[in-house]
């Protein structure tokens, strides 16, 4: 399944971003899934993420945000940001009526998702699902990315590698202990910010299987 292409309008930006959506016949939930900041929605890996989750009964739509629309290296505000995930979110309701939502994203496309959910709520969505949080930058540890999600009041499911430059092990363990019980870590052995792990550890396709279990599983248990 390669998606649905759809032109979704964030009405605050008064322009359209390009979607994608993978609906499987009778879903069991609908993942609204942001990109990373240095790929758009047809990375390589969102599209296995989102093959996996299909298979598992879970759709997915993806989308832009509006700089990687442009061609853009540089990302948009947080602001702008926002709109596009209340847009896309919008915008899934309307395509899976009664279907169960949740969102998230991709490293810097999950932390704008949580943005806006500590914000205003996201209409409909139940969970939020973080592939990989960027709780800080590499070299530089700390937790003040994380500040806002204690505003977040529903479930949380951060899937993190245990080599993640991004995240250092014990700073995430204390945020997750912090906000338990709204959330729930999941962590693939070895695996980098990109979820790659040592070949002599497991294969892509094994670490897809576990990802897209997980997230299909947690989904079952704490979005409906």
């Amino acid at each position: 399944m390669s998606g649905r292409p759809l032109a979704i309008a964030v009405p605050e930006l008064s322009l359209e971003v390009s979607g994608l959506l993978e609906l499987p016949a009778n879903p069991r939930s609908l993942y609204v899934l942001a990109h990373g900041a240095g790929a758009g929605m047809r990375h390589p890996f969102l599209e296995k993420i989102s093959a996996a989750l299909a298979a598992l009964g879970v759709g997915t739509l993806r989308y832009q945000f509006p700089y990687m629309e442009r061609g853009s290296g540089r990302t948009d505000s947080p602001d702008k940001c926002v709109a596009t995930v209340n847009a896309a979110v919008a915008r899934a309701r309307t395509e899976a009526p009664g279907v169960a939502l949740v969102a998230g994203g991709k490293s810097f496309g999950g932390r704008m998702t949580s943005t806006a959910q500590s914000r205003a709520p996201l209409t409909g969505v139940r969970g939020l699902v973080f592939l990989g949080f960027p709780l800080h930058a590499p070299g530089n540890p700390g937790i003040t990315r994380a500040e806002h999600l204690d505003l977040v009041q529903i479930p949380m499911l951060f899937l993190q590698g245990t080599r993640d430059e991004f995240a250092r092990g014990e700073l995430l363990h204390q945020v997750v202990a912090r906000l338990t019980p709204r959330a729930t870590l999941h962590e693939i052995e070895g695996g980098d910010h990109s979820f790659k792990v040592p070949k002599k550890q497991s294969t892509e396709a094994a670490v897809l299987q576990d990802l897209a279990t997980t997230i299909a599983d947690w989904t079952e248990r704490s979005a409906r």
